[in-house]
Order: structure tokens, then C-alpha cells, then sequence
């Protein structure tokens, strides 16, 4: 499915919610690393799980791989943190347009239409 993340260069790890670990978790996306004690923006500390997930797309044409993400509960807003701009290599906001610009990001791959071809004809 779709999520939309907030990049929030202040944050340790990215973060997603239950609903959303729920989903990653039934098609076998997600795996449990530990726990740990996070302290949020208010100052407030609190445990919080942290998972593995295989792969974030983002946008059209970048893959994060093995990012770890803790949970927060409910329908929390997801944050796209230093864990996972750290996978994607040096970046650059732009403000006009508004834009995320990374260095390092892994393109995702689909097959021509010249490789599906092929393929429909053998």
C-alpha cells in the first residue's frame, strides 16, 4: 500500500505505525529487531518496538533496502527519519518546487516493454 512519510532530519529512525506493521507483517515484510527506549519530541521517553522492512519505495524511482523502522501506536504519522536518509545517501530539500532530492537511492527496476514482450512470447 501507500503511505505518506514525513522527513524529519531530527529523528533517529524512521517510524510507522501498528496499522501499518500489521499490514508489512501479514505479507512477511517485517521482521522484529529489539527493543528500545525512545525519547520523543516533548521529552517524553517511551519503549517502542523496532522492526526490519525488506524494502520502502519511494516515489517512482527509489528503494530503500533493510530499513529499520520503530512502531508507535495506532494510525501515528509515519516519519521518514535519519535511518532511512542515511540508506539513501547524501540529500537535498529544494523549495521550489518543493522537492527530495537523493544521492544514493537505489532505482526500482521494471522490465521494458521490449523485456515483457519477450517474455509474453516465450
Amino acid at each position: 500500500g501507500t503511505v505518506d512519510f514525513l522527513v524529519d532530519t531530527g529523528a533517529s529512525y524512521n517510524t510507522i505505525n501498528e496499522h501499518t506493521l500489521a499490514l508489512l507483517q501479514a505479507q512477511g515484510r517485517a521482521s522484529f529487531v529489539k527493543d528500545l527506549m525512545g525519547v520523543l519530541a516533548d521529552g517524553q521517553r517511551k519503549r517502542v518496538a523496532l522492526y526490519r522492512i525488506d524494502v520502502i519505495r519511494l516515489g517512482d524511482g527509489c528503494e530503500l533496502r533493510d530499513v529499520e523502522a520503530a512502531v508507535f501506536p495506532g494510525r501515528t504519522r509515519h516519519i521518514l527519519g535519519l535511518s532511512g536518509l542515511r540508506k539513501a545517501g547524501n540529500f537535498t530539500f529544494s523549495f521550489e518546487p518543493p522537492q527530495l532530492t537523493l544521492s544514493r537511492c537505489l532505482p526500482v527496476t521494471r522490465p521494458s516493454s521490449d523485456d515483457q514482450l519477450a517474455a509474453a512470447q516465450n
